[in-house]
Parts: structure tokens; C-alpha cells; sequence
């Protein structure tokens, strides 16, 4: 998670919901095909997890991710 801190917009006023766990409640529905509302509250309210993944998507913070952990991946992998 230390290597995804980066790619996370920075907070602006009100302290927001911890990124890890809602990364990783974003992650969880994706998986199993969950409706957003059907959750588990350990990764926070729904509508947190939608909001975040919506904002996200729309700024192309996922994409920055992949593309930075596919570029740390290659530099450590010899060809």
C-alpha cells in the first residue's frame, strides 16, 4: 500500500475515509459483482465506495496506478 500512497489525490479539508480501505471495498465489489450497496461495512458507507470510485475513475487515478505498478514492475524484473 506504501507504493499506492502516491497515486492518491490529496485531501482537501474534512478528513476523508482512509483510501486503503476504500480501495480495497472498491476492489471487493468489482470482484464479486456486487452491487455497491451491497458492501460490507468494513470498507465504509456504499455511497463513499461509489463516490470515490466514480471521482477516481473520472480523474484517471486507476490508470496512473497501473501504469506506475506496471513501470515499477518492469524496472525490477532483468530481461
Amino acid at each position: 500500500m506504501a507504493r499506492l500512497k502516491p497515486y492518491f489525490p490529496k485531501s482537501h479539508g474534512k478528513p476523508r475515509v482512509d483510501d486503503r480501505g476504500i480501495l480495497s471495498g472498491i476492489i471487493f465489489i468489482n470482484r464479486n459483482g456486487l452491487r455497491w450497496r451491497d458492501a460490507p461495512g468494513e470498507y465504509g458507507p456504499h455511497k463513499t465506495l461509489y463516490n470515490r470510485w466514480k471521482r477516481w475513475s473520472e480523474r484517471g487515478i486507476f490508470a496512473r496506478i497501473m501504469v506506475g505498478l506496471a513501470a515499477e514492475h518492469s524496472q525490477r524484473r532483468p530481461c
